[in-house]
């Protein structure tokens, strides 16, 4: 049943993800294109609340849907089961999560808050 359970949340975050990078995409192409510096960049994304739920909802998906994928990887590759299993796809999930937060972190927090 838990596999049944991972292999749905894993497709459900590829659906969650798929836009999400589409969108970070198009919003990169629109500041290169349009001249934009990493600073200009960063104070229209500093503070911004739209910003940081889209953004920490890519980490969340992301951090996921790799951390699913992995374990399917150890299991098969290493042999990895049980407890053994559960630790390592739980300890690459937080992680990536810790990462990706530390990230969004940067990116959306006011200066003036640092």
């Amino acid at each position: 049943m838990l596999d049944l359970r991972l292999y749905m949340l894993q497709r459900i975050t590829a659906l969650i993800m798929a836009p999400l990078t589409l969108g970070h995409i198009a919003v990169m192409i629109y500041a290169v294109q349009g001249g934009l510096s990493a600073e200009e960049i960063l104070g229209r994304t500093r503070g911004s609340l739209f910003w940081f739920l889209f953004y920490g909802s890519f980490v969340v998906a992301v951090s996921l849907h790799a951390s699913i994928g992995l374990r399917v990887i150890l299991h098969e590759t290493m042999g990895l089961a049980g407890r053994t299993l559960s630790a390592a796809t739980l300890g690459v999930a937080a992680g990536l999560l810790f990462m990706g937060v530390q990230a969004l972190i940067a990116v959306i927090w006011p200066v003036s808050a640092i």
